[in-house]
């Protein structure tokens, strides 16, 4: 499989060919960084992004950042100026959270297995507890208890329905995700009951979607079933987290997604659905990837060219322990390289096939199969793209002991 770089999408991202970050030469930042491997995650491109989400959601539609997509401090402490709020999935991206501007009031904390202690932090804090089971309710009870404090808590639903499309479905079927929904009047039964402050629903059916038809039937889906379920609530619904999805380019033949139908389809839902049948709701869209992801580049040197029966590796100092997901280890079925480029010739058209692999002791560490690129040798840099989400905290950096990339926000 072949993989070219367009350079017209990077047509604001390099000078006299060599790419930039932030507008400045990546040799340059490079030095400044102190070395290779390292992520830059470009600042105004995080900021174009949310601006763009913000332009076609409805405005009374909430915009919550994903920190698991990229809990990078710097990241964070930017983003809780841009967004309304972050949603964690462990007490690390919990303190995170906290200790930028965005107030506990406007965190979120889902995913399955929390752990009392964990718990006894969010209950502590302030922020939203995203009820995955029966069994994390009566938990959250005891914490509030043992604490003096009312718990605030939403119900994750696990839909019955599935989202075509997702590149990884979080809904539909069984799941260790939410409460199934036909489980869920008889835990709001047992919510009713319990000295918590119960807020709504959160429903999230699944990431990385670039079909616009397919996210907006999700969300119409999800509307019909809370609407169904607060008709049936013993308690006020104040809270609808209607998860995310969006989806990023991650080879030349994905299609960037549209987002003008699902504005479209949002402003039609929450204004002519929601906001009658559940007034006082907040409605909320969770992105993670869909803000951050194109705003990232891995940056790694060439350390060795060389031919092994007439197939030529560039061998890099970096490697699948700071970036697996272009090595085709998370979660594709079938691996597609991302796009790579040799940074200080990102406009020369490509005049050789090579395959990019890492430093590690194992075949596995493939970023880049039959890569039409420029000539490059050792000593040159290659940009990965497409990786400002699920990128070093997504990745075995302990894997054979070599150091951990840096990390820079420009």
């Amino acid at each position: 499989m072949t993989a070219t770089v367009d350079t017209s999408s990077l047509q604001d991202r390099h000078v006299s060919g060599e790419l930039t970050v932030g507008g400045i030469g990546i040799e340059r930042l490079a030095a400044r960084v102190g070395g290779t491997p390292f992520f830059a995650y470009d600042r105004h491109l995080i900021t174009q992004r949310v601006a763009e989400v913000r332009a076609v959601l409805p405005a009374s539609v909430r915009l919550r950042y994903a920190v698991k997509a990229n809990p990078m401090p710097a990241v964070l402490h930017h983003l809780s100026g841009l967004v309304d709020g972050f949603d964690v999935a462990s007490a690390g991206e919990l303190k995170l959270a906290l200790n930028t501007t965005t107030p506990p009031t406007a965190v979120s904390f889902a995913g399955p297995g929390k752990t009392t202690p964990e718990l006894t932090q969010a209950v502590a804090a302030g922020v939203t507890v995203e009820l995955e089971s029966a069994t994390e309710l009566a938990r959250v009870r005891e914490v509030g208890a043992a604490l003096g404090i009312q718990p605030r808590v939403a119900l994750r639903v696990n839909p019955d329905f599935t989202v075509t499309g997702s590149g990884m479905r979080l809904g539909g079927g069984p799941q260790q995700f939410g409460v199934d929904r036909e489980l869920v009047p008889g835990v709001l039964a047992d919510i009713a009951a319990s000295d918590v402050d119960f807020h709504g629903f959160h429903i999230f059916a699944g990431s990385q979607n670039l079909r616009a038809d397919s996210i907006c039937e999700a969300q119409r889906r999800t509307v019909d079933m809370v609407l169904e379920l607060a008709a049936a609530s013993p308690l006020p619904i104040r809270y609808v987290n209607l998860g995310g999805g969006f989806g990023i380019q991650y080879s030349a033949r994905d299609q960037p997604l549209d987002l003008t139908p699902i504005g479209d389809n949002l402003s039609e839902l929450v204004d002519s659905r929601l906001r009658r049948a559940l007034p006082g709701a907040q409605v909320i869209i969770e992105l993670g990837r869909y803000l951050v992801g194109e705003a990232g580049v891995y940056l790694t040197r060439v350390v060795d060219r060389k031919v092994s029966r007439g197939k030529t590796f560039l061998v890099v100092d970096g490697g699948l322990h700071h970036q697996l997901a272009a090595s085709g280890n998370f979660g594709q079925v079938i691996r597609r390289n991302y796009p790579l480029a040799v940074a200080s010739r990102i406009a020369s058209p490509p005049t050789e096939k090579v395959s990019v692999v890492g430093c590690l002791c194992t075949p596995l560490d493939l970023l880049g199969n039959d890569v039409d690129l420029p000539a490059a040798g050792v000593g040159d840099l290659i940009a990965i793209f497409q990786a400002g989400a699920y990128g070093l905290t997504a990745s075995p950096t302990a894997f054979l002991g070599h150091p951990s990339p840096g990390e820079v926000l420009v």
